[in-house]
This record gives C-alpha cells, sequence and structure tokens, in this order.
C-alpha cells in the first residue's frame, strides 16, 4: 500500500478507537459499579486511540485486504469500548461484545467459515469454567464475553496464545502492585492483547 492510504487507515483506527470512547463513555453514564467490583478508574484515551493507530498502520503495512482492514476496526472500536468500561466502572457492558461476535458468527455463518465457531466455543469453555469457579470475582461473565470475541475474531491458536499473555501478564501486574487478594480490570488486559494479535493474524 502507498503511504498516504497507510496514513488514511491509521487515522480510521483512531476515529475508531474514539467512536469506542464515546459510546462506552455514554453507555458508562448508565452503569453503577459493583461495591465488591474493581475499584472505578481513569482509562488511558489518548493510550488507547495511539494503540489503535499503531493497529491499523501495522496491518496496512503487512498488505491486509480492506474486508480485513474494516472488520479489524470494528473489532477495534469494541476493544476499546471494553477497556474504558472496565476501567471506570468494573463492568463490560454486553453490547460492546455480544454486537460484534453476532456480527462475525454471522459472516462466518454465510460463508461457511465454520473455523470461526469452533474457535469461539474453545475459548469461551475454560474461561466459563474459571467463571464459574471465581463466582464472576477472578473473571467475569463479560470478561468471558470478549474472549469469545476474541476467539472468533483470531481463530483459535492464535486467541490460547494471547489470552494466556493477558492472564500471565495481569498476574505479574496485580503481584507488583500488591493487589493478589483485590479484584481488578481484566478486559484491558484481555483487548490490548486481542489488538496486538490482529496485527500478525491477518482475518
Amino acid at each position: 500500500m502507498s503511504l498516504w492510504i497507510v496514513a488514511l487507515v491509521g487515522l480510521m483506527y483512531g476515529c475508531a478507537a474514539y467512536l469506542g470512547v464515546e459510546l462506552s463513555a455514554v453507555v458508562c453514564k448508565n452503569i453503577t459499579p459493583f461495591e465488591d467490583g474493581p475499584k472505578p478508574g481513569k482509562p488511558p484515551v489518548a493510550l488507547l486511540i495511539a494503540g489503535s493507530v499503531a493497529v491499523g498502520v501495522s496491518l496496512a503495512l503487512r498488505g491486509a485486504d480492506y474486508p480485513s482492514l474494516g472488520i479489524a476496526a470494528l473489532v477495534s472500536v469494541s476493544l476499546v469500548a471494553c477497556w474504558y468500561s472496565d476501567v471506570r466502572t468494573g463492568i463490560v457492558p454486553d453490547v460492546f461484545t455480544l454486537a460484534p461476535l453476532g456480527a462475525l458468527l454471522l459472516v462466518a455463518g454465510l460463508t461457511h467459515n465454520w473455523n470461526v465457531f469452533f474457535a469461539t466455543i474453545g475459548v469461551v469453555v475454560p474461561f466459563s469454567a474459571a467463571a464459574m469457579l471465581s463466582k464472576g470475582r477472578g473473571m467475569g461473565w463479560g470478561d468471558v464475553k470478549l474472549v469469545a470475541l476474541g476467539g472468533a475474531a483470531l481463530g483459535l491458536s492464535t486467541a490460547l496464545i494471547a489470552f494466556s499473555v493477558a492472564c500471565f501478564t495481569a498476574a505479574a501486574v496485580a503481584l507488583a502492585l500488591r493487589r493478589r487478594s483485590e479484584p481488578i480490570a481484566f478486559a484491558p488486559y484481555l483487548a490490548g492483547a486481542i489488538g496486538v494479535a490482529m496485527i500478525f493474524n491477518v482475518f
């Protein structure tokens, strides 16, 4: 791709991230954080936008086709929205996970790409077990739905690697901050892992 197209793609992804922030901010106004959930924080808006731009530019430089760039941009909106919501309220709203997941599964069904369904189920099962065993404290159901979206977007093998890295990173950060007994916002780690993995796993 020419440099001006790469720059245009980066701008599109920056706008996608900004849209995710704005949508999440609207939804978060009607959410009351759980008393036993993660402490509300301030989402790193500039970092989210810059990270999304980096993903878009990287995909363009790697030669992703236009449909793949469009799908990844839509997923980026969701990832940014999930990150923002979880940091601000400790909750990942279903609209930011189930809506794009449904769209990906619909496209997969129409194109007979059954691997997307297998990947989604493959990552949901272990994370659902973790959510059940921890009773929503170590792993929330919003995180499980985000994992399902990541599985559909990345494929099974890439998703499992990305989520393993996210889990180890979250555990290391909690240990470093001495917050092992406190709930943490896990969606940022999952969303970040999905975003980085998309660079190496073009749709």
